[in-house]
């Protein structure tokens, strides 16, 4: 079955009371606001200089490199953010300045068109020897994925020149004839990136090199990064994978095999979305029975309700089933957007909505939570508690913070961000010859072409906060199908044609109806009350608690509404959570309020640590933000899950 199209952003207008002020920010604060960052102004933020060391590269100014040893990676996904930026609305001064870059990127290269600054300025004679930690292929993947974007939105081929030089160089070195290296990147990302990168050159040579590197991964009687290490002269670029383990990078067993989600989170969800494109383009029906197992394991038994993945602060990792941790998780923001850029390819190969479901849940609460609502501060990790006292340094907390930061030494997450949320008109709509598929319900105006003729769909709605939108199809396509989404939290699921209630066809999660649409209005209805979600009894961490949910949409207590010492409240969900609008909160957002009770503080006489008595409650009214929301009020207490009142 032919995979599922995407919008082409030049062609989709968002115009969402939800998201307007995410979307919007791309362009009128983040883009500036990190081109700045990467250029060393923003005051009292750590140092990039991922701009400068392409400067150093091109032997336009003097110094050494700085930075982690994938920091022109920054660069990369700030370009790609441009190009989608630029695809929705032309801007003459903002191209200016990515055509500046472009040109910059274009005279650090190299004769045989290697580029990547870190091995140019540091380890000029270690090219492609340590696979393992040395990012040079995760590097240009994102490289190659930016200048893609940048040819689709702006026609030009520069930037696309300048990666296919380089891509040329990889096909050349890499590879199971004699002579090539038989190696794969240590941080999938290339793979998905060279299958963009075929589809819009036609090249099939860099098909078949990303199909190299998934299908020798994990193959061999020995493992190839711990045969690397074994080198003469070998020396580790990160002081902790001197005792390497092969999960963490996938390698342990080649893909085909693999059914649990292992090891470093983004490698794994980037690895996995390279394996669905692969599985579609070869129609090898092995390889996408792992990306199904590999699914299942991460969203049944792996994922936070938040749609964060990776719990451990070491090493940025899966665990063990139902490990999920509240105050100590990781959940790598770049690890939720690969989640959604995953089940997204899934979506398209499989018309599966379940899919869907959990991009949704990851895009409106981890990724979002990711951002300030001014877009100039950002977390990398998103815990689901916080007690900003015991985020110390030198502790088993020391990676989570209490405050969203200026930037980061390692900033992969901020710009992954803006290029999400620029390219996010890719996610509302998939469509074939005849029909179109409602993924998202995202305010939008859009053009398609369809087999029967171009289309112009409007969708119009107020959600997540009311359950309803309307879809008006404009043009001439004649009989056509929609497949629209029908989520995992809707109830009495109407759709109406003109006033007149409609009968569809339900399959995979999609309402089916047919017929032709044109100048017709189409208007869909469903409940989903605020509730109370409760956590499988394995996942320890939240055995005994629950959380609130609306929608997509997580919500949290803060001690801003709810007071100090979150973990003494309990909630009492003999009656659902009631949801108001709060005009000043943020702009005005809808909050929920619930009944409760909380430890009384004095049932404990000041400096009494432990006793036997039972503690006295009161009872109190609880208040609940949503998740993406937290910490924009300053720092203090968080927690989504709470104890319940039995």
């Amino acid at each position: 079955m032919e995979k599922l199209k995407l919008a082409d952003l030049k062609d989709v207008k968002i115009k969402d009371p939800f998201w307007d002020r995410h979307t919007q920010l791309v362009k009128s604060e983040i883009l500036d606001y990190q081109w700045r960052a990467m250029n060393d102004q923003i005051e009292d933020a750590p140092p990039s200089h991922c701009i400068e060391n392409f400067r150093i590269a091109a032997g336009e100014s003097d110094g050494e490199f700085f930075g982690a040893v994938f920091q022109d990676s920054d660069v990369a996904k700030w370009l790609e953010a441009v190009a989608y930026t630029l695809a929705a609305e032309p801007d003459a001064e903002l191209k200016k300045r990515a055509d500046g870059v472009i040109d910059l990127i274009g005279r650090a290269q190299q004769p045989d068109g290697y580029f990547n600054t870190y091995f140019i300025l540091k380890e000029p004679g270690k090219r492609f020897q340590n696979l393992c930690e040395g990012h040079e292929l995760y590097t240009l993947g994102h490289m190659i994925e930016a200048a893609v974007a940048y040819n689709q939105a702006t026609g030009e081929r520069r930037f696309l020149e300048i990666v296919c030089r380089m891509a040329d160089l990889v096909a050349d070195t890499f590879g199971p004839e004699e002579g090539k290296l038989h190696g794969m990147p240590g941080h999938e990302e290339i793979e998905l990136a060279l299958v963009r990168l075929y589809e819009v050159t036609g090249e099939r040579k860099y098909l078949e090199t990303a199909k190299y590197f998934i299908d020798v991964r994990g193959t061999g009687e020995k493992n190839y990064f711990l045969k690397e290490m074994e080198q003469e002269g070998f020396r580790n670029i990160f002081p902790e994978f001197e005792d390497y383990q092969p999960e963490y990078s996938q390698s342990h067993l080649p893909v085909r095999e693999q059914r649990t989600a292992e090891g470093h989170a983004v490698r794994a969800v980037y690895l996995y979305s390279a394996m669905a494109d692969l599985a579609d383009l070869y129609h090898d029906e092995k390889l996408f029975e792992a990306c199904t197992k590999l699914w299942d394991n991460i969203v049944q038994r792996r994922m936070y309700v938040t749609g964060g993945i990776g719990s451990s602060g070491i090493l940025e990792r899966f665990t063990t089933d139902y490990d999920l941790p509240n105050d100590c998780n990781y959940g790598e923001t770049c690890a939720s957007i690969g989640l959604v850029l995953f089940g997204r390819r899934m979506a398209q190969i499989t018309r599966d909505a379940r899919y869907i479901d959990v991009a949704e849940r990851a895009l409106y609460n981890t990724v979002l939570a990711g951002i300030a609502l001014d877009g100039k501060s950002f977390f990398y990790v998103n815990p689901l508690e916080v007690w900003p006292d015991n985020c110390m340094e030198r502790t088993s907390k020391e990676h989570v913070k209490s405050i969203r930061q200026k930037w980061f030494g390692v900033a992969c997450c901020p710009p992954n961000i803006a290029r999400t949320l620029s390219s996010l008109g890719q996610y509302i709509y998939g469509y074939d010859k005849h029909t179109l598929f409602v993924n998202l319900f995202i305010g939008n105006e859009t053009e398609l072409e369809l087999e029967g003729g171009r289309i112009r769909v409007s969708l119009e709605t107020e959600f997540p906060y009311k359950n309803t939108y309307s879809l008006r199809i404009h043009g001439e396509a004649g009989r056509m199908t929609l497949a629209l989404r029908i989520p995992d939290y809707a109830v009495d699921y109407r759709i109406f044609q003109d006033g007149t209630e409609a009968v569809y066809t339900a399959e995979k999660g999609y309402a089916y109806i047919s017929g032709d649409f044109s100048g017709k209005t189409l208007e869909v209805r469903f409940r989903s009350e605020p509730r109370f979600i409760r956590a499988n009894p394995a996942v320890r961490a939240d055995e005994g608690k629950v959380c609130m949910m609306n929608g997509p949409l997580v919500y949290a207590l803060e001690e801003a509404d709810n007071g100090a010492n979150l973990s003494g409240i309990y909630l009492d969900t003999s009656t659902r959570p009631a949801m108001r609008l709060d005009p000043e909160l943020f702009g005005g957002t809808w909050v929920l309020s619930a009944d409760g009770y909380r430890i009384a503080a004095d049932s404990w006489a000041p400096g009494e640590l432990y006793k036997e008595e039972k503690p006295k409650f009161l009872k109190t009214e609880v208040r609940a933000i949503p998740y993406a929301y937290w910490n924009n009020r300053g720092k203090g207490e968080m927690t989504v899950w709470v104890k319940e009142w039995i």
